[in-house]
């Protein structure tokens, strides 16, 4: 079972401000109109504990502009965990510094922190140790990419080696464009510090890019329920690590089936359908099925969707069972070794 965190961007304006004053709403102001959000102040009819709760489940980034003991005391209670936890940053009122208290490198506070200071000219105050000594932040790195981090409890050990000047492996699955960070190196060993790739075997800390394509052929009338359970067969019998899969593919006579939708939103996976003349013409070496082709004219619904959706090839083939027809084909992606969203 999977307990990690997705990599996640502050770029997308789902950014929280709260004010205490006058002047505060007014570097708030300046700041959302170079990165969205939404601003509140104070007062009757808000409080600052209504208000943190709230935002602390609805938004990214939460930015109170005023003293960081206030941002401390209001969010202590809602703290879990740095996998989960939204960035929180604080800013004084006179714009001068801007401080990411909370989720550095996974939530984006950091990264925030070093947007807002070149919006305001406030100076950004990190105090995370990777970046005070200039080295490799590995969970900023998954999350610019766009990993899920299967075992977040291994980047302490990672950070650890890379503090001491002892040399941290990455092995991947998919290219890394660009020179690697001092004190980093790609193998091809498999046994190694950092993994990237889709399989739950691989050794130390695990990043896993969303690069599959679930393919999906079934009869009509197929539950949710029976989907996720054949889905979670799949992969406890191949080894694949779920949060890999990025997109659902079907035929587009299917798309609509309950089941389908169901399933497909469950997940939060976008969906591909196609129509059998398209599915007909994908090329390779697929499962026929005479019956499949008699009821929705093309020989493989599973396998050539999937192919189809990825641009890639098949690494798991027609999965079979309950009505259901699974494969999975990988997208051809890449990764680079940016620390900095954009």
């Amino acid at each position: 079972m999977n307990t990690g965190t997705r990599g996640r961007k502050q770029d997308k304006g789902n950014n929280a401000f709260l004010c205490f004053s006058e002047r505060g709403y007014q570097l708030a102001e300046r700041i959302r109109a170079a990165t969205g959000g939404d601003i509140s102040r104070t007062g009757a009819q808000l409080t600052l504990d209504a208000w943190t709760r709230n935002a602390f489940a609805s938004y990214d980034a939460l930015i109170y502009i005023g003293a960081s003991g206030i941002a401390v005391r209001a969010v202590a209670p809602y703290l879990k965990d740095k996998t989960t936890d939204p960035a929180v940053l604080v800013i004084d009122e006179t714009g001068r510094f801007v401080i990411p208290l909370v989720s550095g490198h996974l939530g984006g506070a950091n990264a925030l922190a070093k947007r807002i200071a070149d919006i305001t000219g406030a100076e950004a105050v990190i105090t995370t140790a990777t970046d005070r000594h200039g080295v490799f932040a590995v969970d900023e790195w998954a999350r610019v990419q766009g990993f899920y981090v299967a075992n977040p409890e291994r980047i302490k050990a990672v950070s650890a080696k890379l503090l001491n000047g002892d040399p941290v492996t990455v092995h991947s699955v998919i290219p890394v464009d660009g020179p690697a960070p001092d004190g980093v190196c790609l193998t091809d060993k498999r046994i190694a510090d950092v993994s990237v790739g889709f399989m739950e075997d691989m050794s130390g800390l695990r990043l896993v890019p969303r690069m599959l394509v679930l393919g999906c052929g079934c009869k009509k009338g197929v539950s949710a329920d029976t989907l996720q359970k054949r889905f979670r067969l799949l992969c406890g019998e191949t080894g694949i690590d779920r949060e890999a899969v990025a997109r659902l593919a079907t035929i587009d006579i299917k798309e609509e089936e309950p089941g389908i939708r169901a399933f497909r939103d469950r997940n939060g996976w976008e969906i591909s359908a196609y129509g059998a003349e398209a599915l007909s013409k994908v090329t390779g070496d697929f499962s026929a099925s005479a019956f499949v082709e008699d009821t929705v004219g093309v020989d493989n619904v599973c396998e050539r969707s999937a192919v189809l959706a990825s641009g890639g090839e098949l690494v798991i083939r027609k999965f079979a069972g309950e009505g259901v027809t699974f494969a999975l084909a990988k997208m051809r992606i890449r990764a680079d070794w940016r620390l900095a969203d954009g």
